[in-house]
């Protein structure tokens, strides 16, 4: 007997929200991880720009261009069978609403993936973009694409009128249509007070275990990626042995709510 995968779409993860299961995400820039993590269950697949580091060697993900994010979706959207995929649009592929469309547009139809996503509250782009039927994932906190104002990879929102901006910005971005959030390096406290708030599913990378469900980079959990661990990454691999086994780990560790544990929080 032959059983049909039903692919996920971001019903089902919103779903998943309003009935208090957690949700897992990993990045993926290749087939072979891709085909990997989607047969570990896996709920969603991240084609980050965070490639520039993992794959192209850079130290920040600046040079990554629209053109090297279509050939890395599409390289794991061809292994997807079930998990959602998101793609980030990268540095300077959105500075207008319609270079944004035409920019996602290549994401969707030549990497296909489901759902793009970009950095900020950039309310007017999020709506436009909704508007001509392009699903968007939000991204506030720690903002990669902005490191040369931020300076460096800091916790943001830890003073009150940067964590009432950052709550403010995740209901505007709401509004403005985005289906999904990630939050990057915010305290816990202030992840649960914006999950609670938001209808969206929120997806938390060093927010804390209270998000709707977690993310983390594929080569960080491993421990593969070189330098220094980030204090919200736990080496997964340590204790599995292998990459199956270490991607499900995190899997379960998500879905039981062991993961993160306070020492992964800020």
């Amino acid at each position: 007997m032959t059983f049909i995968v039903k692919p996920l779409s971001i019903n089902d993860l919103t779903a998943m929200k309003q009935r208090g299961e957690k949700i897992t995400c990993l990045t993926a820039y290749d087939a072979s991880f891709g085909a990997l993590i989607d047969r570990t269950g896996i709920d969603m697949m991240l084609v980050g720009d965070s490639l520039g580091m993992t794959m192209q060697g850079h130290t920040t993900t600046l040079p990554v261009t629209i053109r090297d994010m279509v050939y890395h979706a599409r390289c794991v959207s061809r292994a997807r069978q079930r998990a959602f995929v998101v793609a980030d649009l990268p540095f300077m592929s959105y500075p207008c609403a319609a270079t944004a469309a035409a920019n996602a547009a290549k994401l969707m139809q030549a990497g296909g993936v489901q759902m793009v996503k970009l950095e900020g509250a950039r309310l007017d782009i999020v709506s436009f973009l909704v508007q001509q039927g392009i699903p968007v994932c939000g991204h506030l906190g720690l903002l990669p694409q902005h490191i040369n104002q931020l300076g460096s990879y800091a916790v943001q929102g830890k003073e009150p009128a940067a964590a009432d901006k950052i709550l403010a910005d995740a209901l505007s971005l709401q509004q403005a249509g985005a289906a999904l959030l990630v939050l990057e390096c915010v305290p816990a406290t202030l992840a649960k007070a914006i999950a609670s708030q938001l209808r969206i599913p929120v997806i938390g990378i060093g927010a804390g275990i209270d998000c709707d469900g977690q993310v983390l980079v594929l080569q960080d959990m491993l421990n593969i990626s070189g330098g220094k661990r980030p204090r919200f990454v736990k080496d997964f691999m340590q204790e599995a042995g292998t990459v199956a086994g270490a991607i499900l780990a995190y899997h379960n560790a998500v879905k039981q709510g062991a993961f993160p544990a306070a020492e992964h929080s800020f």
